[in-house]
Formats: C-alpha cells, sequence, structure tokens
C-alpha cells in the first residue's frame, strides 16, 4: 500500500492544484445556491476521481504477469503518458497570456450563477474525466498504483488516499466560507481572479514536473 500510495501521491497533488476546478468552486460559494451547489461539486469530484483512478488501477493490474509483476505495457503507457504531460505542458507555457492581458474565461464559469446541485455535480464529473489535462493526471495516478501493488486491498486503498489528496483543493474554498462566513467573499474573489489569470502557468508547471517523474518512472519500469 504505502508504494502504491508513494507512487501516486505527487499526481494527486497535481490534481489537486489544477486551478479550474478550484474556480468553480469559488464562483459556486459567490452564487445564490452556494453551500448546495458546492458541496455537491466537492462531492461528485472526489466520485469521479476515485472511480476514474481506481478503474485505471485495476485494469492495469488486471494484466499484470504471471509473477506478480506489471505487465511490461505498463512502463510503455507511463513513457506515453509522461510524453503526453510534456507536450501538453509546453503548450499551456507557450499559449499563456502576455503581461497584462487577461485570458478569456469558459462559458460554464458565467452560467455558474444559475446552477442547481445536480448541474454541479455533472460539472464535477467533466472537468475529471472530460478535461484532458485533469484526465490525464487521473489516468496516470492510476497507472502508478498497479504498478505498484499488485492486490485489491492496497490498491482500493491507495486510489482512496489519491481522490482525498486530489479533493483537498476543492475543499479548500469550502472551508473558508464556512469558517468565515460573508467575510469570506473577498478572499475567495482574490483567489479566483489569481488562479483565473495565472491557470496556463500554472498547469504548465505541475505537467511539466509530472511528465518528467512519469516518463522517468515509466523508463525504469521497462
Amino acid at each position: 500500500m504505502g508504494a502504491a500510495t508513494g507512487q501516486s501521491l505527487p499526481v494527486a497533488v497535481g490534481v489537486l492544484l489544477s486551478p479550474l476546478p478550484i474556480v468553480a468552486v469559488v464562483l459556486m460559494l459567490t452564487s445564490e445556491r452556494a453551500r448546495a451547489n458546492a458541496s455537491a461539486f466537492v462531492v461528485s469530484w472526489f466520485v469521479a476521481v476515485l472511480a476514474a483512478v481506481a478503474a485505471v488501477a485495476f485494469l492495469a493490474a488486471g494484466t499484470a504477469s504471471d509473477d506478480g509483476d506489471p505487465a511490461a505495457w505498463t512502463g510503455w503507457l507511463k513513457i506515453v503518458l509522461g510524453i503526453l504531460l510534456l507536450v501538453v505542458g509546453v503548450r499551456q507555457f507557450l499559449g499563456r497570456p502576455g503581461a497584462g492581458v487577461e485570458p478569456p474565461a469558459p462559458r460554464w464559469m458565467a452560467a455558474i450563477d444559475h446552477f442547481t446541485p445536480a448541474r454541479s455535480a455533472g460539472l464535477a464529473v467533466l472537468l475529471v474525466v472530460v478535461n484532458p489535462k485533469n484526465l490525464l493526471l487521473v489516468v496516470s495516478g492510476g497507472v502508478a498504483i498497479a504498478s505498484a501493488t499488485e492486490s485489491t486491498g492496497p490498491t482500493v486503498i491507495a486510489s482512496l488516499v489519491f481522490a482525498l489528496v486530489a479533493t483537498i483543493g476543492v475543499a479548500v474554498p469550502v472551508a473558508i466560507y464556512v469558517a468565515m462566513g460573508a467575510r469570506a467573499a473577498r478572499i475567495l474573489r482574490g483567489l479566483e481572479a489569481w488562479m483565473v489569470h495565472n491557470n496556463a502557468v500554472i498547469m504548465a508547471v505541475l505537467l511539466l514536473i509530472l511528465g518528467t517523474k512519469i516518463l522517468g518512472d515509466g523508463i525504469a519500469t521497462l
């Protein structure tokens, strides 16, 4: 269990720091149905991450060789995932907005004021399984878990730890809101503005670091 958690934890931190889900929660906390929408998003985010990372982990673990070692293709998959993360990271960095230029906000941000808890939960799932950057990270986490353990129990526990760590980022704004009430609005809006403006740079740094790690792990596996 320790090895699987250790291998996947850096990737979970990458998901934790992904700006767009955090911005989505902040926007929900400044809308009319603040607590209901934000709570639905956080719970759905956790469940979606857990389901995705566990599915990948069990799929990869199910192809282990007879001696219990991970199948050789998991090493190649890590190499492919590492290269993809590096490519996406470079594209994010090159596409970052220039000084004084505000990046365009995704269309769904403008509609969050009118979201219901069900739509908030649905958005969380979409940001996990449709957003290519988050999906790459979650898949990488699942492969890392599978390559470090061969039994069901440790895989489940490592997947739970991965999902819990990956959920901290979207849970922190809710904790600030609950602790500070109306006073939290200014802090949350400042956090939202900073993360939207620096989204490309944050993701570029995360993807480049994690891509390098996963690529190295893949080479070591082979």
